[in-house]
């Protein structure tokens, strides 16, 4: 089976996207972008052909064990799966903690620091390698898909329960902040065939035995399809990182602008707020550029600026939406300077402003820049399609729903589970079109 793939390189998270022959998406793969762009692209990559193999695995479950067979095997899988890779992540960040243990500016401490550090993610391991089937999401809660993420997570609740005056807390994470940066530059070679062969006989064992004999078949058939692979386009905040050739590099704004096109054929006009940048993209009914604008002096108003706020609010940056919307209040912010945020918002929750409607605020002060944007960029028309991170941000949906309405009046808003992808998507169809050019000339 011949693929096309694009690879979103942001300077937050790097996306890919692979398209099959007729064009369907045929896998999508995230991680974070962090300082190592060259990494970044090649994770996403071996993301991108792992989603890929479940696409596949899952057209073969429908052939054999129906729709309903697959509703339970498949996430059953792709669980497993994701947690044979988090085990081996969690091998590699045991030896990097105890290396980092052996810095001399912790040499007072070292050996009592080693013990309860290698405690610690032993016990993470254990939890992850047998989960407590008990432990429940709370309604409206969740989990971020990154290992960084999850794995602070864990590691800060068990550094507060082991930390005290001999081995204080910030003694702890300072062990893990230096050690995590270490195992996402590693590049981890398991093979999917590898991994999916765990996971299914974990899988299997809890099956009727000719539904567990159906799975693993289909397993051993997705397996065995040859992705071929017909290109590779880049785009994205740090392209002109990716190890690509010149000419297989395309403009952010027009790979967005595609992407939305593809996504919702009816779109004129895009809203793409990303890590570094806010970018107000108009189309024509091919999806083809006729403007745009960008935000071109800071990251104030972009993920990055989020990230800030719920780095100093002490939250993930996935719980700053679902806070806003709790909000009683309107609180008028007067900066979404990165540089002074955290100054003001320790002033307004020191003069007693609940945090939520802080946070509503500030979701505000962002959308604003970005309409700013968009009257620039020759305003907004029916259909308005919003991409991005940010666009998962219920929050952000809201302020930028309640502002279009009151100055440009209805206006179909179109937002894609997927939204975050949108650039990847642009990039892996250019990449398709220039094989079938290459192909009829």
């Amino acid at each position: 089976m011949r693929t096309f793939i694009g690879i979103d390189l942001g300077s937050t998270t790097t996306k890919a996207v692979m398209l099959d022959e007729s064009g369907a998406v045929l896998g999508r793969g995230i991680t974070n972008s962090r300082s190592n762009y060259d990494l970044a692209a090649s994770i996403a990559k071996a993301e991108v052909h792992t989603s890929a193999r479940f696409e596949l695995l899952g057209r073969e479950l429908r052939a054999s064990v129906g729709v309903e067979g697959v509703e339970k095997i498949l996430p059953r899988l792709q669980s497993e799966l994701r947690r044979q890779q988090n085990l081996a992540h969690l091998s590699v960040l045991a030896e990097v903690c105890i290396e980092e243990c052996a810095n001399p500016r912790v040499a007072r401490i070292r050996g009592e620091l080693q013990r309860r550090v290698a405690g610690m993610v032993e016990q993470m391991t254990r939890e992850e390698a047998n989960p407590n089937p008990l432990k429940l999401l709370k309604p409206g809660e969740k989990t971020s898909e990154f290992f960084r993420d999850r794995a602070a997570s864990a590691y800060s609740s068990l550094a507060e329960q082991n930390a005290d005056a001999d081995v204080t807390f910030d003694d702890l994470m300072s062990i893990f902040d230096k050690a995590i940066i270490r195992v996402e530059n590693t590049k981890h070679d398991e093979g999917f065939a590898e991994l999916i062969g765990l996971a299914s006989e974990r899988v299997s064992a809890r099956l009727e035995p000719a539904v567990a004999a159906q799975c693993r078949a289909a397993v051993e058939r997705a397996c065995a399809v040859e992705l071929i692979d017909g290109g590779v386009i880049g785009t994205g905040y740090g392209r002109q990182r990716l190890p690509f050739a010149k000419e297989n590099i395309r403009s952010e704004i027009l790979c967005h602008g595609l992407g939305a096109h593809q996504q919702f054929p009816g779109t004129r006009t895009v809203l793409d707020i990303g890590g570094q940048d806010t970018k107000a993209i108009q189309v024509d009914a091919n999806g083809i550029v006729t403007s745009f604008q960008m935000n071109d002096r800071c990251a104030a108003g972009c993920g990055r600026y989020l990230g800030y706020i719920a780095d100093e609010m002490s939250v993930g940056v996935h719980e700053l939406g679902p806070l806003a919307m709790k909000s009683e209040r309107n609180v008028k912010i007067s900066s979404t300077c990165t540089v002074f945020a955290g100054a003001e918002l320790r002033d307004r929750l020191s003069n007693g402003q609940r945090r939520e409607d802080i946070l509503a605020g500030l979701h505000r002060a962002i959308i604003l820049r970005a309409m700013s944007l968009l009257a620039r960029s020759g305003g907004v028309h029916d259909e308005f399609t919003f991409t991005g991170g940010v666009a998962n941000n219920p929050a952000a949906v809201l302020a930028l729903r309640r502002l279009v309405q009151e100055n440009y009046g209805e206006r179909q808003l179109n937002i894609s589970p997927g939204s975050i992808y949108t650039g990847a998507l642009g990039a892996a169809l250019f990449c398709m079109r220039a094989a079938e050019s290459r192909a009829a000339a």
